[in-house]
């Protein structure tokens, strides 16, 4: 079911249902899905509620929710204002959302949005088409924006490379390797997001697996994507980053690097799911992956032993 609705003060919106769980995307600004949880419980994405209803205007506005970027992050061209009506299309369950042309990079962005008929599945397809004049390199990056609360779940690869580096992580300069909130474990990088610590805290890795978890408000949060082997990533070679600070927790994940060329499009796809009644285990890496083991068949890195 699609309807418009009125929420968090944008009048224009689409909500799309299944009886099970919902989403909300916005027409008066965006491309952004606002909203995602079971319908009449809690939104799972994070709500920036002094942004609510704000439209027009030269400035970026985080918003909260979901959104499509484009990589590397640089300013003004990361930060062009998403603030001004998209057009729409629906489908059978799915809503394919096109905004203006960012006319100061020439990057035509557009979001699709498909929810299954039954259970708790979304698809989220990101679409970049360079209408420019000129080659450009860039990586789509789809960015998740959760609610404040939970902890984040990031598998670590498995791959052995024998006396070979297997693992690239990227740290960014405000980035502390001792924060309190991040454990590096052998399985698993674990970040906590919490709301009384406002220092930013942001990392990429090397996501091989194609998967991160979210839990937080008696669920969590899957987010599925794909790992090219062998293509070039941004940011020293990720393809998943996660950053927060004391109100929110992004998950982020990047396509391959490419160069469009005038009128040449790229997409990159996430698949979404939503477990009811979970809870963060803590305890041991095994407790965690006994538990993502028996609720979503995700592909888990086995504990690796010294020599």
């Amino acid at each position: 079911m699609v309807e418009q609705v009125v929420f968090r003060g944008w009048s224009h919106c689409l909500r799309l249902s299944n009886g099970t769980v919902d989403l909300v995307l916005t027409t008066d600004v965006g491309p952004r899905v606002v909203r995602y949880g079971f319908e009449g419980k809690d939104n799972v994405l994070c709500e920036v509620r002094d942004e609510d209803g704000i439209t027009g205007g030269d400035t970026w506005h985080t918003f909260g929710g979901h959104r499509l970027w484009h990589s590397p992050e640089a300013s003004p061209r990361t930060y062009q204002p998403d603030n001004a009506p998209v057009t729409f299309e629906e489908g059978e369950g799915l809503i394919r959302l096109k905004p203006p042309l960012e006319a100061a990079t020439g990057i035509q962005k557009e979001m699709e949005v498909s929810l299954e008929p039954t259970g708790t599945g979304v698809t989220v397809t990101h679409r970049l088409t360079n209408r420019g004049l000129w080659p450009v390199p860039l990586a789509a990056w789809a960015i998740t924006v959760m609610a404040p609360g939970g902890v984040e779940i990031i598998p670590q690869t498995r791959v052995d490379t024998g006396l070979l580096p297997n693992r690239c992580v990227a740290l960014w300069p405000y980035a502390r390797m001792d924060d309190e909130r991040v454990r590096w474990g052998d399985r698993f990088v674990i970040l906590h997001q919490d709301p009384a610590v406002k220092q930013p805290f942001k990392l990429g890795v090397t996501n091989e697996a194609g998967w991160a978890a979210y839990f937080n408000r008696h669920s969590v949060f899957i987010k599925r994507f794909p790992f090219v082997p062998g293509e070039t990533y941004p940011d020293f070679g990720v393809n998943y980053e996660s950053y927060t600070t004391d109100f929110m927790l992004e998950m982020e994940t990047l396509s391959p690097l490419r160069t469009l060329q005038p009128g040449e499009a790229m997409q990159h796809v996430e698949s979404w799911q939503l477990i009811p009644d979970m809870s963060y285990p803590g305890g041991s890496e095994d407790d965690i992956a006994a538990v993502l083991t028996d609720c979503c068949y995700l592909d888990l890195p086995q504990a690796r032993f010294g020599f």
